[in-house]
Parts: structure tokens; C-alpha cells; sequence
């Protein structure tokens, strides 16, 4: 695997956002409160993704017209697939590849004495003289729904407690007062499991919240990977080179030593207090959860650090796509280990819907058990991975909902092709949030519905010019200087299975002109229709003797 340099930090990918014009610098004075998400959402809502570029905030105010000192980044992570790929410093189609090299080669950080993460340094009693929480620029995402400012691109890093295995993870993280911040992680993520063992022990969990680092360790924090890998670890694999790490002041834990941000402290386990709400990737807003709370004991940033924002909510979003470059990769690697070779793609169907609810694999089937064996290894994914999901042939284009619409209403036959699974969690949809509400006529249960949309029979071609023609003619279209042309699959016709040789003939007589030569050879094939014969049944006689050329 060939890497070039890895980034140094945050603002060496600044400037390549910058030199590669990705990057929009916003001087006017901003309210991070009610303005600033806004204004990012809109190229969501209202531009090409190849439009989409990152921005940086350098006049930032809040509703209580204070100004901040740190500019605002939001888009520099996945605004797109481009600024993904330029994160990596790769191509787009080098992208799954680097994910399955760094899972295999996952290369241990390098613990150093300094960083430019310790520039300052606020704890004891100096610890909120700055303002704690409160000296940093932290936006409102959702305004009009969110309670407050939330962290959204903190990776929160702790310890198994038993192992003392590392663990990273992007949650959100609601800013209740200068010293502490809510923090929701789902029931089954590594940290809340790492709380658990300490709730048992009678003891407090360490964390540490790196905000504004290389983009690397961004990349496996908002990924899901299995327990026992350290993202951090991974982080190194993804770039080739190790991630340096230096050790954190109040707390056992270490930290990318050039992030612009790190918060030190602890998450109690004697209290839970609610948190929310949160306008969350599923594209509805979080009413409330019981959660747990961050204490901070620390504070190490650069001077004059830059806050970094992840923009979620409806999809398309810098959430949904950070996860998508990545994840997609991730389970096809479990399918393959899982022992499906036969499956050659996975997609999430970004962005249609928030990703793992949604998943469409598609497949050279080795026989017509394969896409079921396929499809119940993927639930065993995790996660909360699919509650749609789909497998298709290798023809069809998985990231495609027209055509995986198209192929479950021609290859499928709903009463033998589709199977629901129950006791399944609830994923990423609003359900479980309003399962329990007195409005709902949901039960408190979920489920996965599963559908083969594989041919089972050999088909007629597609009804599209052969390749040879279409090729033709695309030559034409740019001789004409007509508009480009962005292909979409499929765009020329191609064999299923059933097309007998006569037929191929005759379309090759047709193109060559000789139509009469077709009139003749189907003169030969007239009947009389009998006494008592209807148009009906003539055909129903025909098509008996004709097995598979129907019309």
C-alpha cells in the first residue's frame, strides 16, 4: 500500500481544503446560536454534492452577543466524497481498499512527552478561569429544536477497565454548564459498556474529548469496528504512519497530541440525568433520554484553536457521508469472512435514508439459499444494521433506489421472497423514540424485513440498445457537442439467460436492414385459427409449445 504524507493536524488539511478549493472562509460577523449550522445546511438542501465544500467561521458570536476568539470549521470533514478523499489523501475508488489494509494493519500510537495540544493547559483551580466549556465557540445544530450547544465532532476516548484496551467514539455531547456536558451513547457502544464495568466496580469512568484532529482518527471514530481494536491504532493503518499520542493531565489516558481541543474528566456512575433534545441523522429530532453526564477535570488546546462541528440531521449530511465512505467496506468484510464471497458490493443507500437501516447487497448467488444466508449474517453485524434489506444480482446498481425497486417488481415474488425477522433492535428511525408515547399505535418491538430480489429463472435481455449501439451513438452525441452525458446504469441492453440464437439473428438482420428477410422467415410460422378459438386461447396454445418466448 503506497501513502502519501500524512497530515500533521487539522490546519494542514485546512489548507489543503483550501489550495484544492474546498474551502469557504466566512468573515462576516456569524451567531453560532442561530445562524451558522443554517447557513452550512443549505448546500445540503440546495447543491450537487460535487458543489459542496467545507467552511470556516472566523467572526464568531453568540445570542448574547459575546465574540470568540477560535474561528468554526463545519463541512472539512465529508461536506462530500471529494473532501472525504482528500482527508486520506487518496482517490475515491482507493477509498475501500485503504479501509481494508488499515483493518488488517492496524500500526499502535506513539506516545510522546509533548504536543502542540498542550500549548494550554487549564486545570485545578484554574480550570474554569477561562470559561471552561464556555471560552470555546460551540454551535446549536438544530435551532428552533435543539436545547442547547452541542459537541458533535468530540471523540471520546476510554479505557476498558478490565483490559485497559482503548476505545475511541463520536458522540454527542449537550453543554449544560461551564464544567460539565451531557454525553448520549447507545446502550450497546463501547463506552457505555466501559461505564458499566465501572458502575459494578463502584468507581467513575475516565474520558478524554478530542476535538480538531488529524482526519484519520475522525474517520475510525464515527466507524464501527469490533471492540478489541483500537480506533487510534486503526487511525494509523488508515495513513500508514502512527498516530502520536501524548498523556493527558488529570486523567489515565492519552490523547492525539496536535488536536486543536481536549476535554479531561470523568463520567460518574451513581447519576444519570436526562439529556436532549438533539436533531439527530435519522432525520428526526430526539425529544429526551436519560443519560449520563461528563464532569470536567482539564482542559488542553493550541492557541487560538479551531472548533470543529459535524453537520447531521436529514441526510444528506456530513454525518451520514462520513460513515458511508467507510462502513459500506467495513461489512462487506464481515460478510466475506463471514464466508460469502458471492456478495460484490455493499451499500447503505447514502443518502436516501440514514445508512444502516437500509442495506442492498448485491450478488453473484451461488445457489438460491445464498442471498438468505447473506442477508441473516449481515443482522449479525450489529449495531443496529438492517431493518431493509435487500440482495440483488450483479447486474443491478446497488446505490440505486430506482433500480433495486425495479428488481424487487420483476424478480420477486413477495409471498416466497420475503422473510421478516422479529426481536430485532431499534435502529437508527424515530420509532423507539415514540413507541412508548400514548400518541403511538407502535408496539415496543421491532423488526428486519428481508427481500430476494434475485432472479430465480433465466430472463430476456434488457430492453435497451446493445452495447455496441449505444457506444455508437454516445460518439455521435459529443460530435454534436450536445450536454455531457453522466451515464446512469444501465444504459445499454445485456443477456439474462434467455434469448434463443434465432432471436439473435433476427435483431442482427434487423440492424443490417434486411427486414424483409424477418417478414419471410416469420411468414413460415402461420397457423389457421381454429373453429371456436379465441385470440386467447390461441396464444395460451402457443405459448405451451413455445415454452419461454412469451411475448
Amino acid at each position: 500500500m503506497n501513502f502519501a504524507k500524512p497530515y500533521n493536524d487539522l490546519r494542514e488539511l485546512i489548507a489543503a481544503l483550501e489550495a484544492n478549493d474546498k474551502l469557504v472562509r466566512v468573515r462576516r460577523e456569524i451567531n453560532k446560536d442561530t445562524e451558522l449550522h443554517p447557513l452550512v445546511r443549505w448546500q445540503f438542501r440546495g447543491l450537487q454534492e460535487d458543489q459542496r465544500k467545507a467552511f470556516l467561521f472566523e467572526n464568531v458570536t453568540d445570542s448574547k452577543s459575546r465574540k470568540y476568539a477560535s474561528p468554526v470549521l463545519v463541512g472539512g470533514l465529508a461536506a462530500s466524497a471529494a473532501i472525504y478523499c482528500l482527508g486520506l489523501k487518496c482517490q475515491p475508488d482507493e477509498v475501500a481498499d485503504r479501509w481494508l489494509y488499515a483493518m488488517d494493519h492496524t500500526l499502535e500510537p506513539e506516545i510522546v512527552s509533548s504536543g502542540a495540544v498542550m500549548e494550554e493547559i487549564h486545570t485545578g483551580k484554574d480550570l474554569l478561569s477561562h470559561g471552561g466549556f464556555y471560552e470555546f465557540p460551540i454551535p446549536i445544530s438544530t435551532p428552533g429544536f435543539d436545547n442547547g450547544p452541542y459537541i458533535t465532532a468530540g471523540h471520546w476516548i476510554s479505557k476498558d477497565p478490565d483490559t485497559g484496551k482503548r476505545n475511541v467514539g463520536n458522540y454527542r455531547g449537550l453543554i449544560k454548564g461551564a464544567g460539565w456536558s451531557g454525553l448520549m451513547s447507545g446502550t450497546l457502544q463501547d463506552l457505555s459498556r466501559h461505564w458499566e464495568k465501572c458502575r459494578q466496580r463502584g468507581i467513575p469512568l475516565e474520558v478524554a474529548v478530542a476535538v480538531g484532529t488529524v482526519p484519520a482518527v475522525s474517520f475510525t471514530a464515527t466507524q464501527k469496528v469490533p471492540p478489541t481494536m483500537d480506533e487510534l491504532a486503526l487511525a494509523g493503518g488508515l495513513v500508514g504512519e502512527p498516530i502520536k499520542l501524548v498523556k493527558c493531565r488529570t486523567v489515565d489516558l492519552e490523547v492525539p497530541a496536535t488536536a486543536e481541543i481536549v476535554f479531561e474528566g470523568i463520567i460518574p456512575t451513581n447519576y444519570l440525568e436526562e439529556e436532549g433534545p438533539f436533531g439527530e441523522s435519522m432525520g428526526y429530532v430526539d425529544p429526551r433520554t436519560l443519560s449520563t453526564v461528563f464532569e470536567l477535570t482539564g482542559i488542553m488546546h493550541r492557541k487560538n484553536p479551531i472548533w470543529v462541528s459535524i453537520i447531521s440531521q436529514v441526510t444528506p449530511s456530513e454525518s451520514s457521508k462520513i460513515k458511508a465512505m467507510g462502513m459500506a467496506t467495513l461489512i462487506h468484510r464481515f460478510l466475506k469472512q463471514k464466508g460469502f464471497p458471492s456478495v460484490l458490493e455493499v451499500s447503505l443507500m447514502e443518502p436516501l435514508v440514514n445508512l444502516r437501516p437500509y442495506v442492498v447487497l448485491r450478488m453473484k448467488k451461488r445457489d438460491d439459499q445464498d442471498p438468505w444466508g447473506a442477508m441473516d449474517a449481515l443482522l449479525e453485524y450489529g449495531d443496529r444494521v438492517g431493518k431493509l434489506v435487500i440482495a440483488v444480482d450483479e447486474d443491478i446498481n446497488p446505490h440505486d433506489p430506482v433500480a433495486v425497486t425495479w428488481a424487487i417488481t420483476h424478480r420477486s415474488q413477495p409471498h416466497k421472497d420475503i422473510k421478516v425477522v422479529g426481536d430485532r433492535p431499534f435502529g437508527a428511525t424515530p420509532l423507539g423514540m415514540v413507541a412508548k408515547h400514548p400518541s403511538s399505535r407502535y408496539d415496543n418491538s421491532e423488526s428486519s424485513l428481508l427481500i430476494d430480489a434475485t432472479r430465480k429463472a433465466d430472463f430476456p435481455p434488457l430492453s435497451l440498445p446493445k452495447r455496441e449501439y449505444m457506444e455508437r451513438a454516445r460518439e455521435i452525441w459529443e460530435e454534436l457537442g450536445l450536454p455531457k452525458l453522466e451515464p446512469q446504469e444501465p444504459w445499454h441492453g445485456y443477456l439474462l439467460g434467455l434469448w434463443p440464437e434465432a432471436m439473435d439473428e433476427e435483431a442482427r438482420m434487423a440492424a443490417a436492414g434486411d427486414y424483409d428477410k424477418v417478414g419471410e422467415k416469420l411468414r413460415a410460422t402461420r397457423v389457421p385459427v381454429g373453429e371456436g378459438e379465441t385470440l386467447g386461447s390461441m396464444r395460451a396454445k402457443w405459448g405451451r409449445t413455445h415454452a419461454g418466448r412469451s411475448e
